[in-house]
């Protein structure tokens, strides 16, 4: 039934709860990969950097805007700590037989998701959640609430352990 499972991960021991949920349901499933996403900042730079010139000479890539006084690429600002953090979670799933893969995507997050989602054939997503309602969702924000509200997937949020209601 779930053939593509898409899991947001921040970083936090309060997104991998999610982890042991999709772990159940890609075996469960016979689900033919799990798709672990990181959302980082959109950064631009400018650089007149000879080397960078011959790297995005010839470039189609749409990150790269060739002007007269430079170029400008915009690229994650954590993307590499979030590669690195993606591939220490993909082994430990890999090691427990579930087929993985990983993808950084650009802000922001909640609409990144969704759109992933939507443009990857995800099955379903599976993500974690504080839990919170009320005032303090309201003064934080949920990205977790708005890629339900966004999504055209089906979304599995899993609260994570010690959240109380209402908090």
């Amino acid at each position: 039934m779930y053939r593509k499972i898409l899991v947001p991960l921040d970083g936090s021991k309060l997104a991998e709860c999610a982890l042991p949920h999709v772990e159940e349901l890609a075996r469960g499933c016979g689900a033919e990969e799990v798709t672990l996403v990181s959302v980082t900042e959109r950064v631009r730079r400018q650089t007149r950097d000879p080397e960078a010139r011959e790297l995005y000479r010839a470039s189609e890539d749409a990150r790269v805007q060739k002007g007269e006084s430079g170029m400008t690429i915009t690229f994650g600002k954590k993307e590499r700590q979030a590669l690195r953090y993606l591939s220490r979670v993909a082994k430990r799933l890999e090691g427990k037989g579930v087929k993985v893969r990983t993808e950084v995507l650009l802000w922001p997050p909640a609409e990144a998701i969704a759109a992933y989602a939507e443009q990857d054939d995800t099955s379903i997503i599976v993500m974690s959640s504080h839990g919170r309602s009320g005032p303090s969702r309201w003064a934080h924000g949920s990205v977790a609430d708005k890629v339900i509200r966004l999504s055209r997937v089906p979304v599995l949020m899993v609260k994570a352990p010690g959240c109380l209601p209402g908090i």
